[in-house]
């Protein structure tokens, strides 16, 4: 009789060995998961979870707080989907509600979120624009966002009271959450160079993650010589380097160049 052997395949050799990093997105983005794919990094793998959104509508001020708290009960269940599948890290592919309400805001959406995935570590678009600022010395700031005036509102406060000055900051004010990703590269690198860029300012940033800037800003930034850090490059710079993965990555600006 023949008798077959089970031998346990070692860890380093699994899907995912150096890190599995779940991405919570809200259902209009299709931004986030291309920029995430575009950084390949041996043994770590992207996994993304949508949470729906019923009220794509962001045309004026009250659209845009009716769309918030419309996801609000769905962004904890896309990141409990996330949990089955064993993540080693969760990075939020949103950006908005991180901003919401000021650093007591973030801290709060980041309490909510812990309780649900226990120990494992959490990235905001906040955080990580906070901590990648800080590691270029970056005091005063421009802005570009997709948000209408009341986003652009909470995005100065959350930078103010975080210790940063925004000097300028453009709204894009798009129509909808799925027209954000319609932007056009031609229109972004214009309004970086004639109405962000400045002596006055340290670092230029940019928030809205179904806003793509990750291909743009790092020729930028070689233009202008200042930090050009677009927000999901950010987090995901954030969620690697918080799971110990410290990997350089071409064509993604300095900020994986240097730190």
């Amino acid at each position: 009789m023949n008798v077959m052997t089970t031998i346990a395949e070692p860890q380093e050799t699994w899907i995912g060995a150096r890190g599995r990093i779940g991405v919570v997105i809200p259902s209009t983005n299709t931004a986030v998961e291309y920029d995430c794919q575009q950084i390949r990094i041996p043994g770590v793998t992207w996994h993304f979870s949508r949470f729906i959104v019923e009220l794509p509508n962001l045309s004026d001020d009250d659209r845009f707080v009716k769309f918030l708290e419309a996801i609000r009960p769905h962004v904890g269940r896309a990141a409990d989907d996330l949990m089955t599948a064993e993540m080693t890290h969760i990075m939020m592919g949103m950006s908005a509600e991180t901003f919401w309400g000021g650093i007591k805001g973030n801290a709060d959406f980041l309490d909510s979120l812990m309780k649900r995935i226990g120990g494992l570590g959490l990235t905001t678009g906040a955080n990580a624009m906070v901590d990648a600022l800080n590691r270029f010395g970056a005091k005063r700031l421009a802005v570009l966002t997709p948000y209408q005036p009341i986003g652009d509102q909470q995005v100065r406060n959350f930078f103010g009271q975080s210790g940063f000055e925004v000097v300028r900051l453009k709204g894009l004010r798009c129509a909808t959450a799925t027209s954000i990703a319609h932007t056009p590269r031609g229109r972004v690198a214009s309004i970086v160079l004639d109405e962000l860029e400045g002596d006055d300012v340290d670092a230029i940033i940019q928030v809205g993650t179904n806003l793509s800037t990750a291909e743009q800003f790092p020729t930028l930034e070689q233009m202008l010589g200042k930090p050009c850090i677009p927000i999901n490059v950010a987090t995901a710079w954030h969620a690697l380097r918080s799971i110990g993965v410290n990997d350089r990555v071409c064509g993604r600006g300095r900020l994986f160049d240097e730190f």
